[in-house]
């Protein structure tokens, strides 16, 4: 387990560097990432390369013992290319061609700008490919799958189209539309986007994300071929476009991401603001452990205005709280704040001032406490609940929200947060992941049809596992065109019972009642259910369809599925997980204190308990036993945590 940063050589005076190499190794920095921002001083005119001063920092790294991720710069085209060629900038739905800087700035599909990556990633890997300090390569930075309209793509959706279809008449029979012509077909245009062909929209999402993974794949294969043993990743993040992580992550070496948490910490129970969904997403999705390249390390300026500023303890908080959910190597984003460029108020553990300050000395702390955590080399996160995540049913809501409030992920981010407030470790996978070894499965929102996940679904229950659907399941077919059955359609057997009619109700609230009389309010949508064979969890208290089912229950086989007709808050979320917990043998830890986050890591002999207090407030957790404390090297009956405090006991 290693803690890092991500340094910037070229944006600071040669003098500096060994200064802050050095402070690095006394720090207990043991590895960095550097390169991925440095394309125009690698390169600072068509074919004159300048490694040099990249060979001098390299030395300088290794002298000091510290191992170096090599970032392949192609999200930062220099700008004389896009000089050079105009083409290679990133047209938007309305035709024009945007502005250049960042790395939504270039068309992924140019092959003149593929070409020019290709480039630089050759010389660069023959340089240090052969270089025992480099740990690993980062193929691209920041991979989205934001669009692309320009000749060159609408051309290639056209081809990916053919190539999915097989031919025109098959692509108007999937889209819905009558095309006599391939040179009909164009991406999504320049209006909201309720207002496009959903099938059409839907499959240019998947054209762009496909795009992306390809991108990555030409420059991993350049990697690899000069450097076969080369371990290489991709950082992923949360963003407006995200690709389909497992297609782009399917021929990566390992999975990586950005965390940048949430400093604003909202009162509001109902706001999923831990970034633990992420990171459960992130672990899930080879199903180990993963690394994360860039962790916050103070206000966030990325997108003005800047955030707040990390408080005490949460900067090495957030990190223990990734390495909890399975991260083995952090790199805090970034070594000091930039003083120039559209990152000059992200800031760094060093602000511009280059005078060392509190977050600094925490960080310093930080690297201090890892040394105690190296029992944890060797685990890993075991669960034994799943949440099924879609990007099709993430992009489908996107392009035709249904109402007013109502948001795919916030779906999964409720189920995952209840589960979480019982201590279960919960991994977030595709529905297509092997399901046999799990006691709970979330199907939340299965909006797109997709028939190996039907059938994957079907045949978790049918061998006897406990399965939880929720509305807007079984809407859409393949290609996101409405079916034409009784919803939720295919799951209809499955759950034991029909949708007779839906209200999407948006913002305004009502109410349902339990088995046991308890009431919750609901929101956003409400699906009028008839019975078939499943019997009622909780029924409407109010409107014209008052005493119908709202959540029912159903023996399906060895299994059960449970089917959530609507949307509630964080109570009644955390009342379903806690009975299926107890009916399932599903350990829960009761009465954590709220904020309070639990996981587990094991290497099969010993169990980890990590403890982390994501909240303002101070938190007391008793324990069961007098446990041995990793952190603090003592037993322990009580946990004791400050404000984003953390602790590991062993079981």
């Amino acid at each position: 387990m290693k803690i890092g940063v991500d340094y910037h050589p070229e944006q600071w005076n040669s003098s500096f560097w060994e200064r802050d190499i050095e402070t690095m190794s006394k720090t207990g920095i043991k590895i960095v990432r550097i390169g991925e921002l440095a394309w125009s001083r690698l390169e600072p005119r068509e074919g004159e390369f300048d490694f040099q001063w990249f060979d001098d920092i390299m030395r300088m790294f290794k002298r000091y013992g510290i191992e170096v991720v090599i970032g392949i710069p192609a999200g930062r085209p220099p700008l004389w290319l896009y000089e050079v060629h105009p083409e290679i900038i990133r047209t938007g739905f309305d035709g024009n061609k945007g502005h250049i800087g960042g790395s939504a700035s270039r068309c992924i599909n140019s092959p003149i700008y593929i070409d020019y990556v290709k480039k630089i990633t050759e010389r660069m890997v023959r340089r240090y490919g052969s270089d025992s300090n480099v740990a690993a390569w980062q193929a691209d930075n920041g991979s989205d799958a934001s669009p692309c309209t320009c000749g060159v793509c609408r051309e290639k959706f056209r081809e990916w189209l053919i190539d999915k279809y097989d031919s025109i008449e098959n692509i108007s029979l999937a889209l819905g539309v009558r095309y006599s012509d391939v040179s009909q077909i164009s991406p999504p245009g320049y209006y909201p986007e309720t207002k496009h062909d959903p099938a059409l929209s839907l499959e240019y999402s998947r054209f762009c994300s496909d795009s992306m993974a390809k991108f990555v794949k030409e420059i991993v294969l350049m990697i690899k071929r000069e450097c076969p043993k080369a371990k290489v990743t991709v950082n992923a993040d949360f963003s407006k476009y995200n690709p389909d992580f497992y297609r782009l992550f399917g021929e990566l070496d390992f999975v990586s991401c950005n965390n940048y948490n949430v400093l604003d910490i909202p009162d509001d129970p109902d706001v999923n603001y831990s970034s633990s969904f992420f990171l459960d997403l992130m672990r899930g999705i080879k199903g180990r452990n993963f690394w994360v390249m860039e962790q916050s390390s103070g206000s966030d300026g990325r997108c003005l205005p800047m955030s707040q500023t990390t408080k005490p303890g949460q900067l090495a908080g957030n990190a223990f709280q990734a390495i909890a959910h399975g991260a083995d190597n952090i790199l805090y984003f970034r070594w000091r704040s930039a003083v120039s460029g559209e990152d000059m108020f992200a800031h760094g553990l060093i602000d511009h001032s280059n005078i060392p300050g509190r977050r600094f000395y925490e960080f310093s702390e930080f690297c201090k406490t890892i040394l105690k955590l190296g029992v944890l080399d060797t685990t890993e996160i075991v669960s034994n609940v799943a949440i099924l995540y879609f990007s099709d049913n993430e992009w489908a809501f996107k392009i035709q929200p249904q109402s007013e409030g109502f948001d795919y992920l916030e779906q999964l981010r409720y189920f995952h947060a209840a589960f979480s407030r019982y201590g279960a470790n919960v991994d977030v996978v595709s529905p297509d992941a092997d399901l046999s070894g799990y006691k709970a499965v979330i199907a939340p929102a299965m909006y797109i049809y997709k028939k190996s996940a039907a059938e994957n679904i079907y045949r978790y229950v049918i061998n006897g596992g406990t399965l939880v659907m929720t509305c807007r399941s079984g809407v859409k077919d393949a290609n996101n065109n409405c079916v034409m059955d009784t919803l939720p359609s295919v799951y209809k057997e499955l759950i034991g019972a029909e949708v007779t009619e839906y209200d999407p109700i948006g913002n305004h609230e009502q109410t349902i009642v339990d088995f046991a009389g308890n009431k919750f309010a609901c929101r956003q949508w409400c699906d009028v259910l008839r019975l078939t064979t499943a019997r009622a969890y909780a029924e409407y208290g109010d409107s014209f369809y008052k005493c119908c089912p709202a959540v029912t229950m159903n023996r399906y086989c060895s299994g059960v599925a449970y089917y959530v007709g609507t949307v509630c808050h964080a109570d009644f979320y955390e009342n379903l997980v806690g009975n299926i917990m107890r009916q399932t043998g599903i350990p829960r830890l009761m009465g954590l204190p709220r904020g309070v986050e639990v996981t587990t890591r094991t290497n099969g002999l010993n169990d980890f308990i990590c403890f982390f207090n994501n909240s303002e407030q101070e938190a007391v957790i008793n324990l069961p036993k007098s446990m041995y404390s990793i952190i603090e090297s003592i037993g322990k009956e009580k946990i004791n945590l400050k404000p984003f405090g953390f602790d590991i006991v062993r079981k």
